[in-house]
């Protein structure tokens, strides 16, 4: 990385509890990088990013992208690598010697580092509650380990259920459950999806994007009847690690 390429940040809405700007301001500390500093553009609309970039262009290395700007920043870029343009998602933008900004996708490659090593052969389809951002690359981990799936919203649209037809049925069906929703975020800790609990087994697998509180509601009701859980911190620490690798190529 070129010495003038000494800010990075995070760019999102409503992002002071970030994990982001404290991991990767440890990192720089860690490696002795002092030049480097990692900053959060909190935007209240989409349209203000270019007028950051723009100012100083020169001066920054990347941009890591989360709620609600991971599709909407995609007009932006000059170039978005295949598999980003296949999720229809960037969460990581690199900043190239001419200053054109290239968008990539590196949460599909956390949640799917982060969920592989608790998949079983009986984890055929899933279901993903949500269908922001980051459910899409969620999608694409999955499909990339030959699961089937179905998103759950409250809207009718295709290749989904609504929240209400989730019976015994489709539940013991879809054992692999991803929560890509904001519900259970601290502080409020006692939201869940409204999904029916009751139909959790000990076949099932419920991954939480949510990393805060470690454990949330929609984990404990999962684990409480015998549900393999997960939270989401691996996967940000996965994805961020990857989007440092991409920033330095």
């Amino acid at each position: 990385m070129k010495n003038n390429r000494t800010k990075f940040g995070l760019l999102g809405k409503d992002i002071s509890y970030s994990f982001s700007r404290k991991y990767f301001t440890e990192k720089f500390e860690k490696l002795g990088l002092t030049n480097l500093k990692y900053v959060n553009f909190d935007l209240p609309e989409i349209e203000e990013f270019p007028f950051i970039t723009y100012q100083k262009e020169d001066e920054f290395g990347g941009i890591n992208v989360t709620i609600p700007y991971k599709e909407s920043v995609m007009r932006y870029m000059s170039e978005i690598d295949a598999d980003a343009k296949e999720i229809g998602a960037v969460n990581t933008i690199k900043f190239t010697e001419d200053n054109k900004m290239v968008g990539y996708n590196t949460d599909y490659y956390g949640f799917q580092k982060a969920i592989e090593p608790l998949l079983k052969n009986h984890h055929k389809k899933a279901l993903i509650l949500g269908t922001g951002g980051a459910s899409k690359a969620v999608l694409f981990a999955l499909k990339n380990k030959g699961i089937e799936c179905k998103f759950v919203s409250r809207r009718i649209s295709d290749n989904n259920f609504l929240y209400s037809i989730l019976n015994k049925e489709i539940m013991e069906e879809y054992t692999v459950i991803v929560n890509c929703t904001p519900l259970g975020t601290h502080p409020n800790v006692t939201e869940a999806p409204n999904i029916p609990f009751e139909y959790i087994t000990d076949k099932h697998l419920l991954f939480d994007l949510i990393y805060n509180p470690e454990k949330t509601k929609f984990l404990a009701e999962g684990e409480k009847r015998g549900a393999t859980i997960k939270n989401g911190l691996e996967m940000l620490e996965l994805q961020a690690e990857k989007s440092w690798e991409i920033w330095n190529l």
